[in-house]
């Protein structure tokens, strides 16, 4: 495991940069207005809330048409909610302080035990997993857990990285392992499949909330790998031609009708998958539900 994440720092530096301007709006109006004061600073600490708000509405009015149950208001206001606690307790501290804490346990259970690398998605680092490597560690299952860096690169530079980590696990345990991916990370899988050519390497590839056949509101993104991902892009539709061409290993994909990053719903599925719908949850807050978790451990 490398000994720095740019993405970690990136993230500690943002907090910096929100914390401050919360203290300098606390400063500024106190003495004009305490209430207004530790309002604004609120809000200024919590803006994500606000544009996880906007996300949702979006949804709201994509869903239309979308073969999904269309999710209900107070689906989305519930998931709106969670997905604010978790997106503090995830990006304000698991990536940027503790994404080291869980090392990787390439051993745990000896060889003939099937292990698991853990592949994350964009703008996010192995911190991400934290909860799934406790569960791991506890029970002596193997575990890998990637940093997908650099964090804008094109999709297809993943691929080495991953590689690097099948090959250590399928080394240490004599199987072949179980990908579990979330968001984009379903993306890079499929890229190193694509790369590999060996579909034997993989006993099962477990995608959550990844845009499969891209993201309605990747069109606002810039980046090489946010392009990538957009709705029915050149890149998505050659990754799919080109696995059309080769066989796959059994794929079990997890969607949900409130995902506020990928969505409409059901370009999270593919359509040689055992895709998987779970109601009513976020697009982080469905890497952590019990039923994905459960059934995703099942795969072993």
């Amino acid at each position: 495991m490398k000994r720095h994440s740019a993405l970690a720092r990136m993230q500690q530096a943002s907090m910096a940069v929100f914390g401050l301007a919360a203290l300098a709006w606390l400063w500024w109006r106190w003495p004009a207005s305490p209430a207004a004061a530790i309002v604004g600073a609120l809000a200024i600490a919590f803006s994500f809330a606000f544009v996880l708000a906007l996300q949702f509405v979006i949804v709201h009015f994509v869903s239309r048409g979308d073969p999904a149950p269309r999710p209900t208001p107070g689906e989305l206001l519930r998931a709106w909610w969670n997905e604010c606690l978790l997106f503090a307790q995830i990006f304000y501290w698991r990536q940027p302080f503790r994404w080291r804490a869980l090392p990787d346990r390439l051993d745990a259970g000896g060889a003939g035990r099937r292990g698991v690398v853990f592949i994350h998605g964009f703008v996010c680092n192995r911190g991400f997993w934290t909860p799934w490597l406790e569960r791991l560690a506890a029970n002596g299952t193997p575990y890998a857990a990637v940093n997908l860096e650099p964090v804008f690169a094109p999709i297809d530079a993943y691929a080495p990285i991953i590689e690097q980590a099948v090959a250590k696990m399928e080394a240490a345990t004599g199987l072949a392992p179980v990908l579990v991916c979330h968001s984009m990370g379903g993306l890079a899988a499929r890229a190193w499949l694509r790369a590999s050519g060996d579909a034997s390497r993989v006993h099962r590839v477990v995608t959550i909330g990844s845009p499969h056949q891209g993201a309605w509101i990747a069109r606002i993104s810039h980046t090489p790998n946010g392009k990538q991902m957009r709705l029915d892009g050149g890149w998505l539709q050659q990754l799919a031609s080109d696995e059309a061409a080769r066989p796959q290993p059994p794929f079990t994909c997890w969607y949900s009708n409130c995902d506020n990053i990928v969505f409409p719903a059901t370009t999270a599925t593919l359509p040689h998958a055992d895709n998987r719908h779970v109601r009513g949850q976020a697009h982080v807050q469905l890497g952590f539900h019990p039923e994905v978790i459960e059934g995703s451990l099942a795969a072993m």
